[in-house]
């Protein structure tokens, strides 16, 4: 098995909610036998990190606290920028209500901002996204494939490009670089959620694209504060991200 294939498995070994769920087996298994103040204790703390973590309002503040900031971008600002590149979020693989596999929330929100973006500055608009390290094997289709159909059906655009190999954020990177380089495209709007930006925005450059960051998907608050502070699916899934891309920032900086 590729190592690729591997990393969507070690990731979530080490993010919540498998880490604190490990943290709560470990803590009664110790207090099982000889050790049950340790035990009851680290079982404690592993529901209590994962009560905390499942906080949207936590969420938000990790991501203010740990991930660089990055600002919205307008259609004015793409006056000098040849190309929008759109990066893709997932897909729903069997959508029985529509009879084809279509955009998850992410790239769905990601497809509409560059839409709209491409339609008020004229610029060109490309997708980068296959078939995930996750879905390795699934037979699952390429990103690209149900993106390149929404954008033409749903919001009348055509993408020039379109980037169906690639399976992580940095071969989307590198396969939009050989993609756009026969037309002599450099200077791109990127677009992805705000969370994701600074890792792609990393890889871009390092592919040699001068990038202007378009990032959607901001972290806010999403209720009154009260409901803010108490656990959600929501709040567990942007921390998820959020400690996702701290981790993934580091490692591809040290890359």
């Amino acid at each position: 098995m590729p190592f690729g294939e591997l990393r969507p498995l070690l990731t979530a070994l080490v993010l919540p909610p498998i880490l604190p769920l490990l943290l709560v087996l470990l803590g009664l298994l110790l207090a099982a036998g000889r050790r049950r103040a340790r035990g009851l204790a680290l079982a404690l703390a592993g529901t209590a990190l994962l009560w905390i973590l499942s906080c949207h309002a936590v969420a938000t503040a990790l991501a203010g606290a740990l991930l660089p900031p990055v600002r919205a971008a307008q259609p004015a600002q793409l006056a000098g920028v040849q190309a929008i590149v759109v990066l893709g979020g997932g897909i729903v693989p069997d959508a029985p209500e529509y009879g084809a596999a279509q955009p998850n929330a992410p790239t769905l929100a990601r497809l509409r901002y560059g839409a709209w973006l491409a339609r008020r500055s004229g610029k060109p608009l490309a997708f980068a996204g296959g078939v995930g390290w996750g879905a390795a094997g699934t037979g699952f289709a390429p990103e690209a494939e149900v993106a390149g159909r929404t954008l033409r059906d749903d919001w009348g655009v055509a993408p020039r490009w379109l980037d169906g190999r690639s399976r992580d954020t940095g071969e989307n990177a590198r396969e939009m670089r050989r993609l756009l380089a026969a037309d002599q495209v450099s200077r791109i709007a990127l677009v992805t959620d705000a969370w994701h930006m600074p890792r792609s925005v990393l890889e871009f450059e390092r592919a040699g694209f001068t990038v202007l960051p378009a990032p959607t998907g901001f972290p806010a608050p999403q209720v009154r504060p009260l409901l803010d502070w108490l656990p959600s699916p929501d709040g567990l899934a942007l921390s998820r991200q959020v400690l996702r891309e701290v981790l993934g920032l580091a490692v591809a900086r040290l890359g």
